[in-house]
């Protein structure tokens, strides 16, 4: 198996859901994400991209899966792991986790 990266993207907003009132920010999550990978998978080679909704997205995956949380059909912030969903609205570090592990992350400790 190859150094490929993982793809992590992470979709939010400026605005905090309204569902969302003590949930971090959209930046915040994405912030506090790539923290605790860096901490857990020290050395372990990703792209973590954030994609704001309601920017002018020119990449056509990246603009269908805005849509959708624009439609209410996901809530954000929306973080994908190569092309999985693994979280919507509050993030939780476990599945995310789980998901990386599964490309071949190993924990460090």
């Amino acid at each position: 198996m190859g150094e490929s990266s993982v793809r992590i993207e992470i979709y939010g907003a400026d605005i905090v859901c309204a569902s969302c009132v003590n949930a971090p920010s959209s930046k915040d999550t994405y912030e506090w994400l790539q923290a605790a990978i860096d901490r857990k998978y020290p050395g372990h080679p990703y792209h973590i991209e954030y994609i704001d909704i309601e920017s002018d997205i020119t990449d056509e995956a990246q603009k269908l899966v805005a849509e959708q949380v624009l439609n209410d059909e996901y809530f954000y912030p929306l973080v994908i792991v190569e092309g999985e969903v693994v979280g919507e609205g509050y993030i939780q570090l476990k599945p995310v986790f789980t998901e990386l592990e599964k490309h071949g992350f190993v924990p460090q400790g």
